[in-house]
């Protein structure tokens, strides 16, 4: 995760945009070493990839995507699957070029990017620890709810603030889903007021139910979730399995899911 002030990006999604620029580099350096238009060719490799990769993706999660069709255009948001997004810039590359001695070192520069983006994206990943215990939220009606009363059961937590492009943006759907989830979710505010909360609850005509509160940002604090959108899947042994930073998709935030009911402990 990389933090700008108190917005989150992606780490693995920065990581696809600078592997993305050095092999379209590397196009171009081959190009003008061979004069074999092999920049073209990784424009066109690139486009093929990325197409191919969501389109992969998007029939995996077909049921969340079909939930939201539009959705499927909102690349900003994450969900590619790389290695058939790599074969097809492969194809695309061997086709294009043909028998070149351009065609071996774009082929090998993809894969190596490919390899390494994969391996950076692990290293750079949060690991998993425990959901620190004792923490107490309150609800919209002010009642408390003791984080550790979860314990047992898979569950989610998402922290937002009002003021957050990208958390308004995922808030009606990250509702709608809580709505029928069988796992907890919880939409922990950040250190903003009830009245403030409720006025844009109102305002945007979205329900309470699954909003919770944190005046003084303490989950945020003992977690390290100091940038928002953050969505924290928890297991049943209350250990944070996942995190993800920056603004979810419904079917990242729905395969997540699934992961956790597969694998609660």
């Amino acid at each position: 995760m990389i933090q700008i002030g108190p917005l989150m990006l992606a780490s693995d999604r920065l990581l696809a945009v600078v592997a993305l620029w050095l092999f379209l580099g590397v196009g171009a350096w081959i190009d003008t070493r061979t004069g074999s238009r092999a920049g073209r060719a990784a424009w066109i490799a690139a486009l093929v990839g990325i197409l191919a990769a969501r389109f992969a993706y998007v029939v995996e999660n077909f049921t969340a995507f079909a939930a939201e069709p539009w959705t499927v255009i909102a690349l900003w948001q994450g969900g590619f699957t790389i290695w058939p997004g790599v074969g097809a810039a492969a194809a695309a590359t061997a086709l294009l070029l043909g028998r070149q001695r351009a065609t071996g070192g774009l082929l090998v520069s993809l894969a190596a990017l490919a390899l390494a983006h994969m391996g950076l994206t692990h290293w750079l990943a949060p690991s998993v620890r425990p959901l620190p215990q004792g923490i107490v939220l309150a609800d919209m009606d002010g009642k408390t709810l003791s984080l550790d009363s979860l314990r047992g059961q898979p569950f989610v937590l998402n922290l937002w603030a009002t003021w957050c492009p990208p958390c308004r943006r995922e808030m009606p759907m990250l509702i709608d889903v809580a709505s029928g989830s069988k796992v907890p979710i919880l939409l922990v505010n950040q250190r903003e007021t009830r009245v403030a909360i409720a006025a844009y609850l109102k305002r945007e005509n979205l329900a309470a139910s699954a909003v919770v509160l944190d005046p003084v940002g303490v989950l945020g604090e003992t977690t390290g979730a100091q940038a928002f959108p953050t969505t924290l899947f928890v297991d049943a042994a209350g250990q944070i399995r996942r995190t993800h930073a920056g603004e979810i998709s419904r079917a990242a935030l729905m395969a997540t899911i699934r992961d956790l009911e597969r694998n609660p402990i």
